[in-house]
């Protein structure tokens, strides 16, 4: 693991240094392992290896400033108003910054005496679980902050995505810890640094964070209570847990803690359990490159909020268990999915709102903007709108009803935003402008006469124009001499003479600047009445988000709720559009899903104007494992993972691709489709595939849904025909979950004759005039042959390639044809002239006496005899 507060090398002064330096150096001690930005006037600056790591990933220069140790020091430096763009590729990059800022202007350390260098300190550490702002967040995505605790022999996960407010805690087996991470799909994880765990990317921290006595003071603190109950009866794992994860927010904002809801206690059982490699190989939340698009997620999301995308994607992540909360979220999708006007009508509402949550999450950490408080009012005033037309509709989905309420509510906070702020309030605050007029007499008064100033200054420059004939005079402003006359370089002698009034300030290489009594005077009322302006918007709106967070759990709530409105009417809208069904959960064992199709393949095809073949598969007691055959491309693989993503669709709450499916519920589900290695952990391709069928097989229950393509294919022919018949066994003998196994091995189907629950199918495919069509439609029964040459031919195989393998693989046919094996065919190949002999061709003797005896009814006399007649025989073998 990764430890969070380490010193380099590059942080331990071995010599003199300057002061600025000393501070550098004891800043970067506290940082640890981040990249420090160093505030100094306009810019972060970066130093030693900071600075090189910095430079190599942002692709900037890399300089140098003064020396340390007699060398010189590297430094690269990002403009501060272009921080966040640098951070957010740092953050991707795996890099976690500290944030030191000038806590003091320079004339307040000038103040203080002498050449007081300027104080710094860090206000915070960016790190890729703890961000809140739009640049750095992907707005369709949850942002999960991770923390694992253990206690009393067990182990529990506390996760929060800080952008929103979601919390949550579960105790977790560690056999399940890294399904339940990948669930979360975690973009950092801490742990206590005594905590052993064989993950990567893991961030050690103080393990007196995790201690569980403190963490349920934190909490009740936290929260305002004096028991954890109401929240759930939670272990002392999940305590550990979710104390960890508080510290570390605490640590990483410098003691201010983000908005988080109360912590919803899950435990395994409430979802359907997904393994990594399994979500790995059916694509939900991205592809196997890492990217949305062309995943299940990507494919079905019609969602038009931010927080609706973030929502269908923790219910694709973890499908329910429980038969009435998707019962609840398939009645609501049906109620949209058969009112197509009303799911017009609520999409294009919902279109228009903004991300309510994540701009109350800025906020709660001090980040907000006025912007962000003009996002609370717009978003719960359309919200309120919406909850009055839909509260109309008699008889709504119960879901629809739980929903509605939280929409409302907000009228006072609504009302107070509407009134205080400007109808597109800015993000920045430092010019002021986001008060309404109105709002307050006294701030009107101010900005009244800040105005009558600047309207002042104006006619002043006309009235000096006029007094010295300099037409191209001009009144400026900048925040050096702050009001002053600014006149070409020719003209500047003009105004030095003694009785012009005028008082010279700066001559630069053009121009000439002055000041005049009157012009300080008017300057002097438009700066008194700005400030004082600045400094009464500023109070009010400190006002204004202490409202907002007043109501925090209640907006919380009311995002929420809109998020799963938007979710429901995007699922209908996908359903509507590809003729998806309702599903049917049943009380007995079933899967009959009748017209599958694979949604992402289907979409794909759509786009070539090619249509998809879909297919049946009714998984049974009597027909609960199918061992399926045929050509590669055939689409066996594609038949196997469109009726796991129907299932995950189905227990998410979602309408599915299939003319009709019934099934009951699935607890767990497991997916060993495909090749891959990994290779940094010591694991051959052959090594992972054993590793997951292991999973499978010690894991799977009779309520499991299984999918296995190719097992045994990464070994040699023997070891793993072997192994795929093992398997099958297991899973029809032991672990008796429903199963669509795929194989090329058709010495499997012979399995039948013995296994009750085995049923045989095949993908179709013919061959016409050399050519070989695929027919992608399963049938009963096991395929006549594999085609795996004119599959080759299909794929570009070299001609003379093939003519060698078509002779190889007559001979081979012959041969198993003559013995049962393969041998007899291969001796007249050079490649197998050492193996060709079959065994029975060979006479042997010793083996033969061997198998005669019977051990259990030898003396002790005869036995010794056994043993002299045997080394006799393999005496006379040796020397034939």
């Amino acid at each position: 693991m990764n430890k969070v507060a380490s010193s380099e090398k590059s942080s331990k002064p071995s010599g003199p240094v300057t002061p600025m330096m000393v501070q550098y150096f004891e800043l970067k001690a506290e940082a640890g392992d981040c990249l420090l930005f160093y505030r100094m006037g306009d810019f972060f600056e970066l130093f030693f290896d900071d600075a090189k790591q910095a430079a190599a990933t942002l692709d900037i220069a890399l300089t140098s400033r003064g020396e340390h140790d007699g060398k010189p020091i590297p430094m690269c430096g990002v403009p501060v108003h272009a921080a966040e763009n640098y951070l957010a590729r740092l953050i991707r990059a795996g890099h976690r910054v500290a944030i030191a800022e000038q806590t003091e202007s320079p004339a307040q350390a000038k103040a203080r005496g002498g050449k007081a260098l300027v104080r710094r300190a860090i206000v915070r550490y960016v790190t890729a679980g703890t961000l809140t702002e739009d640049s750095l967040l992907d707005a369709r995505s949850d942002n999960m902050l991770v923390a694992i605790g253990a206690a009393g022999g067990q182990m529990a996960l506390a996760a929060a995505d800080i952008s929103t407010g979601r919390f949550e805690a579960l105790c977790v087996e560690e056999q399940n810890l890294q399904a339940e991470l990948a669930r979360l799909c975690a973009s950092e994880i801490v742990a206590a640094d005594d905590l052993v765990l064989d993950l990567s990317d893991v961030h050690a921290f103080d393990r007196g964070a995790f201690d569980s006595s403190r963490a349920e003071t934190q909490l009740k603190k936290l929260f305002g209570v004096a028991t954890l109950d109401g929240f759930g009866q939670f272990s002392r794992a999940e305590l550990a847990a979710m104390g960890g994860l508080i510290a570390y927010l605490d640590h990483a904002g410098k003691g201010r803690l983000p908005f988080l809801q109360p912590p919803v206690q899950r435990h395994a059982a409430m979802h359907l359990m997904i393994d990594a490699a399994t979500r790995e190989s059916l694509e939900i939340a991205q592809t196997m490159a890492g990217a949305r698009a062309g995943s299940l997620l990507g494919t079905i999301d019609r969602t038009v909020t931010g927080a609706g995308a973030r929502l269908l994607g923790t219910d694709l992540s973890a499908p329910l268990m429980d038969k009435q909360a998707i019962e609840q979220r398939l009645a609501l999708v049906g109620w949209f999915h058969d009112d197509s006007n009303m799911r017009d009508f609520v999409r294009g509402a919902l279109k228009a709102l903004p991300d309510i949550g994540r701009a109350l999450g800025r906020i709660a950490i001090g980040r907000g903007s006025p912007r962000d408080l003009g996002q609370l009012r717009d978003g719960l005033n359309e919200a309120r709108l919406l909850r009055e037309r839909l509260g109309r509709l008699p008889e709504p989905p119960e879901l629809l009803a739980q929903l509605l309420p939280h929409l409302d509510g907000h009228g006072t906070l609504v009302d107070q935003l509407s009134r205080a702020l400007v109808p597109s309030p800015p993000t920045e605050t430092a010019q002021g402008g986001y008060i309404a007029d109105g709002y307050d007499a006294a701030l009107d008064d101010l900005r009244r006469m800040a105005g009558d100033g600047r309207r002042a200054i104006a006619a002043l420059e006309a009235k000096y124009r006029d007094q010295t004939g300099i037409a191209s005079l001009k009144i400026r402003h900048n925040a050096v001499l702050g009001y002053h006359v600014e006149v070409p370089a020719r003209h500047g002698d003009t105004l030095m003479a003694q009785d012009s009034g005028f008082a010279h300030q700066q001559t630069l290489a053009g121009v000439v600047r002055f000041n005049s009594p009157d012009l300080h005077e008017e300057a002097m009322r438009v700066a008194q009445a700005g400030a004082h302006a600045l400094a009464a918007e500023a109070a009010y709106l400190e006002e204004l988000i202490e409202a907002a967070l007043a109501c925090k759990a209640e907006i919380s709530r009311a995002a929420d709720a809109l998020a799963r409105i938007d979710v429901s009417a995007a699922l209908a809208e996908r359903a509507a559009e590809g003729g998806w069904c309702r599903p049917q959960f049943m009380d007995t064992q079933c899967l009959d899903i009748q017209g599958g199709r694979h949604p992402v393949v289907e979409a794909a095809l759509a786009k070539e104007g090619v249509p998809f073949i879909a297919n049946d598969c009714t998984l049974e007691t009597q027909s609960r494992l199918w061992l399926v055959t045929g050509p590669n491309m055939g689409g066996k693989s594609t038949f196997l993972r469109q009726n796991a993503l129907i299932i995950i669709l189905a227990q998410a709450g979602s309408f599915v691709p299939a003319a009709s499916a019934r099934l009951n519920m699935v607890d767990r589900l497991f997916s060993r489709v495909g090749a891959s290695d990994n290779l940094a952990r010591g694991r051959s391709t052959f090594m992972v595939e054993m590793v997951e069928t292991a999973a499978i097989l010690s894991q799977a229950t009779e309520h499991s849904f299984v999918i296995l393509d190719e097992v045994g294919r990464g070994t040699s022919t023997y070891d793993g025909l072997a192994l795929a018949w093992a398997v099958v066994e297991a899973v029809h003998e032991v672990n008796r979950c429903r199963c669509l196994f795929a194989t090329h091995y058709h010495e499997l189907t012979r399995l039948a004759e013995k296994l009750d629950a085995l049923s045989l199918h095949h993908v179709r495919a013919r061959e016409w005039k050399g050519d070989l069509v695929l027919l992608h439609e399963l049938a009963q029964g096991p395929a006549d042959r594999s085609y795996g040459l004119a599959v080759a031919r299909l794929a570009g195989l070299p001609a003379a390639v093939l003519s060698r393998a078509k002779d190889v693989l007559a001979r081979l046919e012959e041969g198993k044809a003559k013995t049962g094996g393969i041998a007899a065919g291969l001796d007249d190949l050079p490649l197998f002239a050492a193996i060709a002999q079959p065994a029975e061709d060979k006479k042997d003797p010793l083996r033969d006496a061997l198998h005669a005896v019977d051990a259990d009814a030898l003396s002790p006399r005869e036995a010794l005899d056994v043993i002299y007649r045997l080394k006799q025989l393999a005496n006379a073998d040796d020397n034939p």
